[in-house]
């Protein structure tokens, strides 16, 4: 074989590993540095920037990317008027709440949050439950850490963007599933297709600890994986595919996943990361938690097991 063809191979090869290793196949090129972020700043001109904080009035007080809108966690995801808040919105008041924050059906949309992409996991998979166009969406992988690094926040107010025009569809009934769905599921028919899993921390799936709640535990049938956990708390950048698919490795790819948590927030973040991982059939439980929590009379498991002894038989 010629040196020449030699080097060739050698290439191919590389590339070919390259393909394989899993930071080509993690599936998240929906995450992007600040790098990434400043040069669409400079030649974008459909960039629309979101910021999502766990605190809403640090967008002023601390500041924030220069010209990103401000997003209200509670008052702009969720269903305001509803019981639970936090179920999704109507078609129609999203779209709203998109065109007040200048989207349009070409724009690309950058968010970001300060929560280790939880926040902004909640608008991500509510853009994909009504349909915007996901190849056009990024997250900013680090949040206002990541941008802060190299880069200054500003406290000068974003003028008002002009209004845009940006058309959704129907909520997908595929990517969500309301409380009776589960309890006919997985707390009566325990279908084995169907995986339940809550994204909240171990002390509150336990019932250790009562907070934003009435009562403390989980859905009979839940198993606990905390979906921060898939998050470097210092850096809040996500973790390897390896990490992650460790996190998950008890849920096989070929079933179809329920994820709940207290508000939101944290099960996006866990249907995102198995998204990213593969997994093809995972849904948002409407209203989360305090949906089946509120009801007061649904079965509640406490401990660090799926089923009590009222359900293990």
């Amino acid at each position: 074989m010629t040196l020449f063809l030699k080097r060739i191979s050698s290439v191919v090869l590389l590339l070919s590993l390259i393909m394989l290793s899993p930071a080509w196949a993690e599936g998240r090129d929906f995450l992007v540095d600040a790098d990434w972020l400043t040069e669409q700043k400079e030649s974008n001109k459909d960039l629309v920037i979101l910021e999502v904080r766990y605190h809403p009035h640090r967008y002023h007080t601390v500041g924030h990317i220069e010209g990103a809108v401000q997003v209200q966690r509670f008052t702009d995801l969720g269903d305001n008027l509803a019981k639970p808040i936090m179920r999704f919105p109507t078609k129609e008041k999203f779209e709203q709440t998109l065109r007040s924050w200048g989207v349009n059906n070409d724009s690309t949309l950058v968010m970001y949050d300060d929560s280790s992409t939880a926040l902004v996991s909640r608008l991500y998979g509510m853009l994909e439950l009504f349909g915007y166009d996901m190849s056009k969406v990024k997250i900013l992988d680090g949040g206002t850490i990541g941008w802060t690094g190299f880069n200054e926040l500003t406290k000068e107010p974003t003028p008002a963007p002009k209004e845009g025009n940006v058309t959704l569809k129907e909520a997908n009934p595929q990517l969500m599933v309301e409380w009776m769905d589960i309890y006919a599921d997985v707390v009566a028919n325990r279908k084995d297709n169907i995986v339940l899993v809550d994204a909240r921390p171990a002390d509150m799936y336990t019932g250790a600890t009562i907070r934003h709640a009435v009562q403390g535990g989980h859905i009979p049938g839940a198993i606990n994986i905390v979906s921060l956990d898939g998050v470097e708390g210092q850096s809040q950048t996500w973790r390897s595919a390896e990490e992650l698919e460790a996190m998950y490795k008890d849920i096989p790819k070929d079933k179809t996943v329920y994820l709940y948590c207290h508000d939101g927030f944290r099960m996006s973040l866990g249907w995102l990361q198995l998204k990213s991982l593969g997994y093809k059939d995972i849904r948002f439980m409407n209203g989360g938690w305090p949906a089946w929590d509120g009801a007061m009379t649904l079965p509640i498991v406490q401990g660090d097991k799926p089923y009590d002894d009222d359900f293990s038989l």
